[in-house]
C-alpha cells in the first residue's frame, strides 16, 4: 500500500481560496445522517474534500480522508488545511482502510463515508482517459502512480474476457460485437486513445444515442471499473466495515451504479447493520439543478448495531 505521511493540516488557507473544482454529491443528506458532531469519523474517498469540509463544519471531531488519486490528495490537503489537526489525508485504496487505522493506533471509528463516484477533475481532464469528450490516452487509472492502463487491460484479455468486463460491469447488451470491434482495431494498431475507443463501440452499435446517452457511455464505465477493480474495492470495504465502526456508529455509501448499489443493500441486511434509509436516497431537484452529475447517485445509511455479548 502506498501510504503518504498524515499531514496535520494548518490555519493558514481559508476555503474560499482553494479552487475546487468538483462538487460533492448529497452532501446535505450525508452531514444530516451521519450526525458528526463529535466523532471520528473515515472519509475513505476524500477526493476535492467537499464531505470531509462539511463533516468538520458540523462538528466532527476529526475526519480521515483517503483516496488513491495523487491529484485529488492535493485538492483535498489544500481544502482541509484551514481545520488544523482535525483534518488528516493519506494515500491508499479504500479497500485497505484497516491498515490506515492500524496504523494510527484506532480501533474502531465513529462512521465510514464513500463516495464511489468518478469526480469531475478526473472525467474533466483528457490525460486521465476517463471520458470520450476529449482525446486523450487510455489511462483510466485512479490511482495514476501505479497499476495497468485501460490500454494495457485491453492487451491483455482477450475476447471472451473482454464481453465478460462489458456485460457485467457496463451492462452492455451488445457485449460481444463491442469487444469484437475493440480488439480488431487493437490488432491493426488503431486503437491509441480514447476517441479511438469510442469509434470502435460506435462502429460496433451505430452513433445513435439512446435517451440522450452516447453509445460508448456503458464501455467507458465498464472499463474504466476493471481497471480500478471497483467491485472488489467496494467488496473489501464493505466486508471490513463491521469489524471496524462501533457499536451505534454509521456508514455512508454513495452509489452511482447498479450492480454497486445491490452490493451495498445486501451488506446492509445483514445482522451488523440496521438501515436508517429504508429505500436509497436521491438527489433533491435544488441539487440537480446546479450539479447534474449528482441524478444517478444512491446514497444507503446504516447504523452499526450493538454487538450481542
Amino acid at each position: 500500500m502506498n501510504v503518504v505521511n498524515v499531514v496535520p493540516m494548518s490555519h493558514t488557507m481559508p476555503e474560499t481560496q482553494v479552487g475546487v473544482p468538483h462538487v460533492s454529491v448529497m452532501a446535505r443528506e450525508v452531514v444530516n445522517l451521519m450526525q458528526p458532531a463529535g466523532a471520528t469519523l473515515l472519509d475513505l474517498t476524500v477526493g476535492a474534500g467537499g464531505h470531509s469540509a462539511a463533516l468538520l463544519e458540523a462538528g466532527a471531531a476529526s475526519v480521515i480522508g483517503l483516496d488513491r488519486d495523487p491529484r485529488a490528495l492535493e485538492l483535498a490537503r489544500a481544502r482541509l488545511e484551514r481545520f488544523g489537526e482535525r483534518a488528516l489525508v493519506r494515500h491508499a485504496s479504500f479497500s485497505t482502510f484497516e491498515e490506515v487505522l492500524d496504523l494510527l493506533g484506532l480501533e474502531t471509528v465513529d462512521g465510514l463515508l464513500a463516495d464511489l463516484g468518478v469526480s469531475s477533475m478526473q472525467l474533466d481532464e483528457p490525460h486521465r482517459g476517463m471520458s470520450f469528450r476529449a482525446e486523450g490516452p487510455l489511462d483510466m487509472r485512479m490511482d495514476t502512480t501505479r497499476g495497468e492502463t485501460a490500454l494495457e487491460l485491453l492487451a491483455r484479455v482477450d475476447d471472451e474476457g473482454l464481453t465478460e468486463i462489458l456485460a457485467k460491469l457496463g451492462e452492455e447488451r451488445r457485449a460481444r460485437r463491442v469487444a469484437r470491434c475493440i480488439k480488431q482495431e487493437l490488432e491493426a494498431g488503431k486503437l491509441e486513445t480514447t476517441l479511438d475507443l469510442r469509434r470502435a463501440v460506435v462502429r460496433a452499435v451505430g452513433p445513435a444515442r439512446i435517451g440522450g446517452v452516447d453509445p460508448a457511455t456503458k464501455t467507458f464505465q465498464a472499463i474504466r471499473m476493471a481497471v480500478n477493480r471497483e467491485l472488489f474495492e467496494l467488496e473489501g470495504l464493505l466486508e471490513a466495515a463491521a469489524r471496524r465502526v462501533r457499536p451505534g456508529g454509521r456508514l455512508a455509501i454513495l452509489t452511482f451504479h447498479s450492480l454497486e448499489d445491490r452490493m451495498v443493500k445486501r451488506a446492509l441486511q445483514t445482522d451488523a447493520w440496521e438501515p436508517l434509509t429504508s429505500k436509497p436516497l436521491v438527489a433533491e431537484e435544488d441539487e440537480l439543478s446546479h450539479n447534474p452529475r449528482a441524478r444517478s447517485a444512491k446514497l444507503r445509511v446504516a447504523r452499526r448495531r450493538e454487538v450481542s455479548r
